[in-house]
C-alpha cells in the first residue's frame, strides 16, 4: 500500500513542499530503504521512527519499507521528517486512515515517541500558509513560534500516540490560538540605557546618527572607557521592529536553533558580540549544509566586533561584500543560498596592544613600529566601508563619582529623535527598497542629497587634505543627510556637513 505526507525543506529563509512517499508491499524482505538525497540525520530517522512506533503501542510492519522523499533533487537534512515518516509507515500498513490532502507534518521523535523541539518551525507554517494547506501539526514545544501565522490552523502535538489516537478519533485536538504580534512588539524594553553611561557626550552622539541613519561606527578607545556599554545600549535607542522585520529576524534564528523556547518571536532588535577567534564560517555563514553565520543572526540589528584587529584579516575581509550588499550567498556543489545580512556594524579596538596610547594618565608601553603594526591590521577598503569613526576616551575619576544619574539621557528620549529621523527617510524613499541613508547608492546620494555651492566648495578642500576615496567622499554626504534629518531640516548646511567630516578617521589611520 502506498501512503503519501506532506513535509517541508528550508532553503534559505524559505522552505518548498516535500511530499513523503512511503510503500509497504504485501511481500518482501524486511528492510527500510529512505531515498531522495537524505543525509546522515534523515538516514537515521529510520531507528527514530522503528523505536518510536513500537513503543507507542503500533506495530512495525515485518515487510519491506520504502520511503521517498520527493522531489528527489532536492537535498533533505536533519531530523524534521520522522513525523510525516512514522505516519506514513502507519497509514500504509494500514493501522490508520486519516485524509491529509491538505495537512503538513513536521518534527522529531524521540524513541519513546515524543516530538521533541525542531528547528526551522517558522517557515514550515508560512509554507502551509503560502501553499493553502488548512492545517500543520507540530510538536508542543514549538507551538508559539507557529502559531504566530495567520490563516493555517495549528495543532501542537505531545507525542506519535496523540497523534495516533487524533486519527482514530479517540481524542480531540483543539487548533492552537493565535498570538497577537503587535502586542508582543509593543511590550519589548531595552536591556541597557544610555543614562547608564558617565560621560562620553561625543560618543553617544555619534552613536544617535549611527542609530538614525544605520551608519556604521568604529570607535578607538582606552580599555575601560565605555565602547562595550556603548555597543550594548545601542539597539535601545534603534526603532522597534516591525512586524516584518520581526519574523525575518524570527525566521533566522527558528532555522538556527537560536529562537528561545519559551519565545513565540524575537521582539528586540538582535545584538551579536562573537568573539575574535571566530572562524570566516562561524561570522559568515556555510558548511557543507549552508547555515546563517553572525552577520546574519544580526539581521536589523546590532554586530558587535570587540577587539576588531585581533580578528584574522581573512576574516574581515569577508565582510565586505554583505557590508555593500546587505546580504550574503552561500555557494555550494547542491546549490546556492541567501541569508539577509542588513547589520548595523559597531567595531570597537584599543589604540595599542597594551591599549593605553596617547593616554593622559597612564604610559603606552608599545614601541611606535608596534604600534603602526597594530593599526594597520585593518585593511584600508574596511575602514573605508565604516561611515563614523570616534575616539572614546577614560572618563574622568570625578566625573564617575559626581555625576547625578538623572541628568543624563536616557535612551527612550534618545529613541524619539532617532525615530523622528527615521520617519524623515521613509517618506523620502517611499516606493523604492531604501529603508535609511545608509544603503542610498551613489545615484541616490544625488538625488537625494543636493549640496549648495559652500557645500561642494568645502567638500572639494576635504577630499583634498583628509584623501578622502570616492567611497568614503559619498559616506560623508550620506552621514550628514543623517544629522540634518535629525534636525528636522530640509537641506544639508556646512554645519551638517562639518560634523559628518569629523568622523572620518586621520590619513595615518589607514
Amino acid at each position: 500500500m502506498l501512503a503519501k505526507i506532506f513535509s517541508g525543506a528550508a532553503i534559505g529563509l524559505n522552505a518548498t513542499p516535500i511530499e513523503v512517499e512511503v510503500d509497504i508491499p504485501d511481500e518482501g524482505l524486511p528492510s527500510f530503504t529512505i531515498v531522495g538525497l537524505p543525509d546522515k540525520a534523515v538516514e537515521e530517522a529510520k531507528e527514530r521512527v522503528r523505536s518510536a512506533i513500537k513503543n507507542t503501542g503500533a506495530d512495525f510492519p515485518s515487510t519491506r519499507i520504502t520511503v521517498n522523499l520527493a522531489p528527489a533533487d532536492l537535498p533533505k537534512a536533519g531530523p524534521s521528517y520522522d513525523l510525516p515518516i512514522a505516519l506514513g509507515i502507519l497509514i500504509a500498513s494500514g493501522q490508520i486512515a486519516p485524509s491529509t490532502d491538505n495537512t503538513l507534518f513536521f518534527g522529531e521523535l524521540s524513541l519513546d515517541g515524543s516530538l521533541r523541539h525542531t528547528n526551522g518551525i517558522l517557515p514550515m507554517a508560512y509554507l502551509a500558509k503560502q501553499k493553502k494547506f488548512e492545517k500543520i501539526f507540530v510538536p508542543k514545544i514549538n507551538e508559539k513560534e507557529a502559531s504566530i501565522v495567520s490563516g493555517v490552523k495549528v495543532y501542537a502535538i505531545e507525542n506519535l500516540l496523540e497523534l495516533v489516537r487524533f486519527f482514530r478519533g479517540a481524542v480531540n485536538i483543539e487548533a492552537s490560538k493565535k498570538i497577537n504580534l503587535y502586542s508582543l512588539l509593543k511590550t519589548s524594553d531595552a536591556e541597557f540605557d544610555f543614562n547608564e553611561i558617565i560621560g562620553q557626550e561625543n560618543a553617544k552622539r555619534a552613536m544617535e546618527i549611527a542609530a538614525a541613519g544605520s551608519h556604521n561606527i568604529f570607535m578607538k578607545g582606552t580599555p575601560g572607557s565605555g565602547k562595550t556599554m556603548l555597543a550594548r545600549a545601542l539597539p535601545g535607542i534603534l526603532p522597534k521592529l516591525s512586524e516584518d522585520e520581526a519574523l525575518e529576524v524570527t525566521k533566522i534564528y527558528s532555522i538556527t536553533g537560536n529562537l528561545p523556547q519559551d519565545q513565540s518571536v524575537i521582539v528586540q532588535r538582535p545584538f551579536r558580540s562573537p568573539h575574535h577567534t571566530t572562524s570566516r564560517i562561524g561570522l559568515i555563514g556555510g558548511g557543507s549544509s549552508p547555515t546563517p553565520g553572525e552577520i546574519s543572526l544580526a539581521h536589523r540589528g546590532v554586530l558587535f566586533l570587540d577587539e576588531f584587529p585581533e580578528f584574522p584579516r581573512h576574516v574581515l575581509e569577508s565582510l565586505r561584500q554583505p557590508m555593500e550588499d546587505g546580504r550574503v550567498s552561500i555557494s555550494r556543489a547542491k546549490g546556492t543560498v541567501t541569508y539577509p545580512a542588513q547589520f548595523l556594524l559597531v567595531a570597537a579596538s584599543n589604540p595599542c596592544p597594551c591599549g593605553y596610547f596617547g593616554d593622559p594618565k597612564r604610559a603606552c608601553r608599545c614601541m611606535p613600529g608596534i604600534i603602526a603594526r597594530y593599526q594597520k591590521k585593518i585593511s584600508g577598503p574596511i575602514l573605508d566601508r565604516i561611515d563614523l569613526h570616534v575616539d572614546v576616551p577614560s572618563v574622568d575619576t570625578q566625573k564617575l563619582v559626581g555625576e547625578d544619574k538623572e541628568k543624563r539621557e536616557a535612551s527612550c528620549e534618545i529613541q524619539k529623535r532617532v525615530q523622528y529621523a527615521r520617519d524623515i527617510q521613509t517618506k523620502r524613499f517611499k516606493g523604492t527598497r531604501i529603508k535609511s541613508n545608509s544603503e542610498m547608492t551613489t545615484k541616490d546620494v544625488k538625488k537625494y542629497c543636493p549640496l549648495i555651492t559652500e557645500c561642494k566648495t568645502m567638500m572639494i578642500s576635504a577630499s583634498a587634505s583628509m584623501n578622502l576615496t570616492a567611497r568614503s567622499y559619498f559616506k560623508v554626504i550620506k552621514v550628514a543627510r543623517t544629522i540634518t534629518d535629525l534636525e528636522g531640516a530640509e537641506g544639508i548646511s556646512i554645519n551638517h556637513l562639518a560634523e559628518a567630516l569629523q568622523y572620518r578617521p586621520k590619513d595615518s589611520e589607514y
